[in-house]
């Protein structure tokens, strides 16, 4: 690894794979949204959301969109902040200008300085998580480690796929989004393939989209996944009344059969890092039976209804 190169990461997947190489150490700066490993939320955090994020699911989206569409940022850059971390590598995101810090947020925040590199990942698949594993440790100088890492992955998710081999592949929605509906896609549908299960919607290697509700019904899964992105298990139930209150709810087969799960898609759904292989295990269980309680996961039967209506 380069001598004394200090390290921002803006972006939590990228955080958890610049730890898992050893190379946690280097960090001097971190997003609002890093948290894993637990340590690294003592580090200066150099972004924040650029509007309220405790409002409801639906006024999220609606103002995702407005912003979107009037060329205004999602996240604040402290710039000044980053200046005086002196860092020599900024890492961030290209995926989606959703879900975390891109190279456009740091250009419009005044983040580019002479003899700093921006990297910025772009993982659709697992195998473009395992690439973007490869690309930080390219730019740690750290190659052999990032094959080892790499290496323990696919094992790890080998180890998944045989524990299922054999059994019935119940069929699954899951879900990034409760209002409006997403069905989730990018790596997810591959890790329910992995964890034998049958996906009904979500098209793997592509962003989530929205999709009209009357889908779910039409296709009405022995199993519902729920796991909104940047929403961490107790938010994700706070806001189940965004489904419970659709007239057809308790009408759908999971509903009835008491296999509705809610996931925190924050840490492990929808993080392109170093959860992928544990999200995996986690959907196994849910689909094949295993731990009933979980600190990542519960069974909505288990939660009890919601109150009407929603903020």
């Amino acid at each position: 690894m380069p001598c004394g190169q200090r390290i921002v990461s803006l972006l939590a997947s990228g955080t958890e794979i610049v730890c898992a190489l050893g190379a946690g150490d280097r960090l001097v700066g971190r997003s609002h949204e890093c948290d894993n490993p637990g340590w690294v939320k003592s580090l200066p955090a150099c972004s924040e959301p650029a509007f309220d994020i405790s409002v409801s699911s639906r006024e999220i989206d609606r103002e995702v969109n407005r912003r979107i569409r009037a060329g205004e940022p999602l996240y604040c850059i402290h710039s000044e902040r980053i200046r005086n971390l002196a860092p020599d590598l900024l890492i961030a995101q290209a995926h989606c200008e959703v879900c975390a810090v891109t190279p456009g947020d740091l250009s419009r925040g005044g983040c580019e300085w002479n003899g700093v590199r921006v990297l910025a990942l772009s993982p659709f698949t697992v195998e473009g998580i395992f690439e973007s594993i490869a690309q930080v440790a390219g730019a740690l100088d750290a190659v052999e480690q990032g094959r080892a890492v790499v290496q323990s992955e696919r094992e790890r998710l080998a180890q998944v796929r045989r524990s299922v081999a054999g059994l019935r592949r119940p069929a699954v929605v899951m879900l990034e989004w409760m209002d409006p509906l997403f069905a989730m896609g990018n790596w997810g549908p591959e890790l329910v393939e992995t964890a034998g299960g049958e996906l009904l919607l979500g098209n793997p290697g592509r962003h989530s989209a929205a999709i009209p509700a009357e889908l779910l019904r039409e296709a009405d899964p022995e199993f519902l996944i729920v796991a909104p992105c940047g929403f961490s298990l107790d938010r994700a139930l706070a806001e189940r009344a965004a489904l419970e209150s659709l007239p057809w709810w308790p009408e759908l087969r999971a509903v009835r059969a008491g296999t509705v799960a809610f996931a925190d898609g924050n840490l492990f759904f929808n993080r392109s890092g170093m959860t992928i292989s544990q999200t995996a295990e986690i959907i196994a269980e849910i689909l094949h039976g295993g731990a009933r309680e979980s600190p990542h996961w519960r069974w909505l039967s288990e939660v009890g209804a919601a109150t009407a209506g929603r903020a």
